[in-house]
């Protein structure tokens, strides 16, 4: 009886002040410091912000089309391109205005695709109910269970012992899951195309490709150009890759070809014919169905609640030198918010977006002096080295919500029928092209690329370790983590792909309970650390022995660890 009373002792003061499960603890906090911030998210504006906000337009609605596309089938034309990009916009312009963390990009995911068609055929097939009744439902439940993660405070018992080992799987997976697009969108067009408009089409994904990188770097063309016309053409380089691709089609032998290019409606209305308002009647759904709903929207709040919560951090790392505060437990809230929203309209809901999320960080990535830590100078700011100007940068982005709201609002402009065709002008081979670049674009700041490199690296060219580190290790430890990504991609193309952010959470408790019995204490402390907060697993008490395997360097140009900041 004593030993009850005890433990009801303890789990009630988990419930009390300063306890994890305090109610709206984080809420209260979080609201906090969107008041401290939200004025002045409005204050910073410039030429970089305009390219970013572009950018991430090109970035998000063409994947959304494609999802849209596949949707259309596999959903029984409940949901097309009008209803994405409708909620991509809508989603966005909600989060610009309203978020704690208006870094994070939002949109229809592929995940949560997957996990919709599923639940079509289910309902369809299976159980014979209507399918927007039973996702409204689905969606409204998982709004509550959003709330209650935020009101007790689930980032705190949750995410606060994700580390980078899972943050780096996660953010490979999804330059994986980009490329693979690729992959698959040449696919369908060698199935449907003639074989000359085949091979266009491979020349011009490739093509859109390789021109966005090779404009990004154009601020290392010196002296060629000028400063000005090399930092538009670097800031822009993926919006004026694809107007060209898209352009390029209709010029002489080219227009004769057949170019299979993005399917758009024509007006603005639900894409089944038998809709006519964006508004679900889930109501006069049966009353046992209301319950079982539960179910799927488990599941769906499982998946947008790790999505989000990642994306949230891997665009506030270190490298993008993030000081303003954050707040995950009023951006779960306001997820649900639009989550129910989108359920009752009758529109697939948004949530955090990889890579879109660290992409957009980057291309608000800037340098700024510090005095008080010098670090090499970027390439990219080698007109003020060779001045002597600027030796003392460290990066920062630009925190506002200017970029955020332009792409959102841009996006919700194509809503309307005239900008729909224009889309449709788009080739699909501009479309695989944009995917490679993003897979090439998350991919370049995954610390784990500069480990798999080493790999390949003769032993005498490999940096030196710090006392206790080996290379064996740094290669084991490297391994580890590709494997594990792959494997976590092959569940990606089975019928258990909406699954696969639990995953992602056993990876979690597989760090920081079993990996410490194969790498040493030293070794992971060098390797890993917090995803969202300072410091490593191993500051505390020794874990394993003395002795075994480290991981290699992370980031290492970039001279730190990463920031917990949020």
């Amino acid at each position: 009886m004593a030993r009850q009373s005890s433990w009801s002792s303890r789990t009630l003061a988990h419930f009390r002040q300063g306890g994890k499960l305090e109610p709206f603890r984080l809420l209260r906090q979080d609201a906090r410091n969107l008041r401290r911030r939200w004025v002045s998210d409005w204050t910073v504006f410039n030429q970089l912000v305009v390219a970013s906000a572009v950018y991430v337009f090109f970035t998000n609605i063409l994947p959304g089309i494609t999802f849209a596309s596949d949707l259309y089938v596999l959903t029984g034309r409940s949901w097309g391109t009008v209803e994405v990009v409708f909620s991509t916009g809508l989603c966005g312009v909600i989060f610009a205005v309203f978020s704690a963390q208006p870094l994070t990009i939002l949109g229809v995911t592929g995940p949560f695709s997957v996990l919709a068609e599923n639940l079509y055929e289910l309902c369809s097939d299976g159980f014979k109910v209507p399918f927007l009744p039973v996702m409204a439902w689905s969606l409204i439940h998982s709004a509550w269970m959003h709330y209650l993660l935020a009101i007790f405070n689930a980032h705190d018992w949750t995410m606060q012992y994700v580390t980078d080992f899972s943050a780096d799987i996660f953010s490979l997976l999804n330059s994986i899951i980009y490329f693979h697009k690729a992959a698959m969108e040449l696919k369908r067009t060698h199935e449907q195309m003639p074989l000359d408009s085949f091979l266009y089409a491979m020349i011009g994904a490739v093509g859109t490709c390789l021109v966005a990188i090779l404009l990004s770097t154009a601020t290392k063309w010196k002296p060629l150009f000028g400063r000005v016309i090399r930092m538009g053409l670097s800031e822009y380089a993926a919006a004026i890759s694809i107007i060209l691709f898209i352009g390029i089609p209709y010029i002489g032998d080219l227009a004769d070809l057949d170019h299979g290019r993005l399917a758009v409606q024509t007006s603005f209305r639900p894409t089944n014919p038998e809709r006519e308002v964006f508004f679900v009647r889930f109501w006069e759904l049966p009353v046992e169905w209301v319950f079982i709903s539960i179910i799927p929207g488990a599941i769906i709040t499982i998946l947008f609640y790790f999505d989000h919560e990642i994306s949230s951090i891997i665009c506030t790392v270190d490298r993008y030198g993030v000081k303003k505060p954050g707040g995950y437990a009023w951006d779960i809230a306001l997820l649900g918010t639009t989550t129910a929203l989108c359920g009752i309209l009758g529109i697939p809901p948004a949530n955090g977006l990889l890579p879109q999320a660290p992409l957009h960080s980057e291309s608000l990535r800037h340098w700024v002096v510090d005095e008080d830590q010098v670090v090499p100078a970027p390439e990219e700011e080698e007109e003020e080295e060779e001045s002597g100007a600027h030796t003392n940068l460290v990066p920062r982005v630009y925190e506002q919500r200017y970029s955020h709201f332009l792409q959102a609002a841009m996006i919700m402009v194509f809503v309307n029928p005239p900008f729909q065709r224009v889309l449709g002008l788009t080739p699909t081979s501009v479309l695989a092209g944009l995917f490679m670049f993003m897979g090439y674009q998350s991919l370049s700041v995954n610390p784990m690329l500069t480990r798999f490199f080493h790999l390949f690296t003769p032993p005498s060219e490999l940096p030196e370790l710090p006392a206790g580190v080996r290379w064996g290790g740094v290669h084991a430890y490297t391994v580890t983590q590709i494997l594990v990504t792959v494997g976590i991609f092959a569940v990606t193309l089975t019928v258990a792909a909406p699954g696969f952010p639990l995953l992602i959470i056993i990876l979690v408790p597989v760090r920081l309970c079993v990996m410490n019995r194969v790498w040493g204490r030293e070794a992971l402390r060098f390797v890993d650390g917090w995803a969202c907060r300072e410091g490593k697993p191993e500051d505390g008490e020794m874990v394993g022995g003395d002795e075994g395997f480290v991981a290699g360097g992370r980031d290492v140009e970039d001279g730190g660890e990463r920031s917990k900041s949020q």
